[in-house]
């Protein structure tokens, strides 16, 4: 098995104590040691923190924690974790939904992704229905997705296919630091403002143009996990906080 470039993933958690597949963590990090892991806890009020923290204790080397005192929502605790990973200088840092919807054996495939082509900084997961490939997502959330995508798309003139994929990946660098400096102004469609930054960069005269810099990768394996914490009245809100973001940054 070939060792994979020094990489760390942030796993941004909240109440995930039922629910976080721990064994598959600890499998993953038997068969993959360059990658670690850091685990945002996100105030959590049940018992993530003990879970995270027995984690750490049986294997310092592959998992850390960066418990946060309140609940902040899910943007600050992805955007303060890639600072805490960033500044540890691996080749690679990305974050993962803590419910593995995206399964952990996809890193490799995104680190591969980023290796093959140096003038990529970014990939994103892409779940797209494929024949070979296994995504079981719910008829509702997929057609909202899809609507949600289009849109962003749109206001991007950028052709992405999918923003809101919990499983991204960044090459480590100052410019990749930059993007996470500032808290975002939205919560749920951070992945967008992020997006919305690198065209800022790039019009700036900064940055390439984010078309050369994302690659999206379309994932193998993707299921809905049950206990999600998004719901379909969040469409409404995702779409008001794409006006946020476009007010901000491509009017």
């Amino acid at each position: 098995m070939s060792a994979l470039p020094s990489t760390t993933i942030v796993v941004p958690c909240y109440n995930e104590a039922g629910r976080l597949p721990v064994d598959a963590f600890r499998e993953f990090s038997d068969q993959h040691p360059e990658v670690r892991f850091l685990f945002v806890n996100d105030g959590s009020s049940d018992g993530t923190d003990a879970v995270l923290e027995a984690l750490r204790r049986a294997d310092p080397n592959h998992f850390s924690t960066l418990p946060q005192p309140r609940n902040r929502g899910k943007a600050e605790t992805v955007r303060l974790g890639m600072l805490h990973a960033l500044a540890q200088a691996p080749r690679y840092a990305g974050y993962w939904d803590a419910d593995l919807a995206t399964p952990l054996d996809e890193i490799p495939r995104f680190i591969g992704a980023l290796e093959a082509h140096p003038e990529r900084d970014v990939c994103f997961g892409a779940r797209v229905q494929l024949l070979g490939r296994t995504i079981e997502r719910r008829a509702l959330r997929h057609y909202l997705g899809r609507v949600f995508a289009t849109v962003a798309s749109l206001m991007l003139e950028l052709p992405v296919y999918d923003t809101q994929c919990g499983a991204k990946l960044f090459r480590s660098s100052p410019q990749t630091s930059a993007l996470f400096a500032e808290p975002f102004c939205v919560s749920w469609t951070f992945d967008v403002e992020l997006i919305a930054r690198m065209k800022r960069d790039a019009a700036a005269g900064s940055e390439s143009d984010p078309g050369q810099r994302i690659y999206e990768l379309p994932l193998d394996r993707w299921r809905d996990v049950a206990g999600s914490k998004v719901k379909s009245g969040d469409f409404v809100k995702a779409l008001l906080e794409m006006l946020r973001i476009w007010h901000k940054y491509l009017r």
